[in-house]
């Protein structure tokens, strides 16, 4: 009976360990191809199209989308939740590829990692300090319960939650306008035509 559950212990020991490192080498491999699209002799839009595919591939959009929202998204119809996300993805997609395609090369090591539990992994990284900007410490929550296709949830860039600011901006947005969705989703909507 003892073997047993040794073998048990060491079967779940490897297989968190295995996740971690997956984790991890889910980060270095996006952070790769971001940086590879970057320090190509291409057009800013150009860039731009590479970054959003490789986000919709490694972005967890839809559960960034409803926590972005909060408990506000409950008062939400499914036609009002399907219009949500396809807005929530454009706005996404725009945001993150254009901040990122400001940069050129950007060299990201990462350093470790820490298991939450068996659906989140936090993989650690910096952003090397180049003559034109310091390094930048860069915590990735990474979505594991499908071991197989891991996404990004969040970025906590020095210490500060992307989606975590993005949830309060959307919350101050709904406050001010009398919980109004439909004010919620015009400014998604301008974003993205700007």
């Amino acid at each position: 009976m003892k073997k047993f559950f040794l073998v048990i212990l060491i079967f779940n020991l490897n297989f968190s360990i295995a996740q971690c490192l997956d984790a991890e080498v889910f980060v270095q491999s996006t952070v790769n191809r971001a940086s590879d699209i970057l320090s190509k002799n291409i057009s800013k839009d150009e860039k731009i199209n590479g970054l959003k595919i490789i986000a919709k591939e490694t972005v967890d959009i839809r559960g960034v989308g409803f926590y972005s929202l909060g408990s506000f998204r409950k008062n939400l119809d499914n036609n009002q939740k399907k219009k949500y996300l396809d807005l929530f993805e454009n706005y996404f997609l725009k945001s993150f590829s254009s901040r990122l395609s400001e940069y050129t090369n950007p060299k990201i090591n990462v350093l470790g990692k820490k298991v939450l539990n068996e659906n989140y992994t936090i993989v650690n990284s910096l952003l090397v300090a180049t003559s034109e900007r310091p390094e930048i410490k860069i915590d990735w929550r990474i979505y594991t319960k499908n071991p197989e296709n891991p996404l990004i949830r969040d970025l906590i860039i020095e210490g500060l939650s992307l989606a975590r600011t993005q949830k309060e901006e959307f919350a101050s947005i709904l406050n001010s306008n009398d919980n109004d969705f439909n004010i919620l989703f015009k400014t998604l909507e301008e974003f993205s035509k700007n």
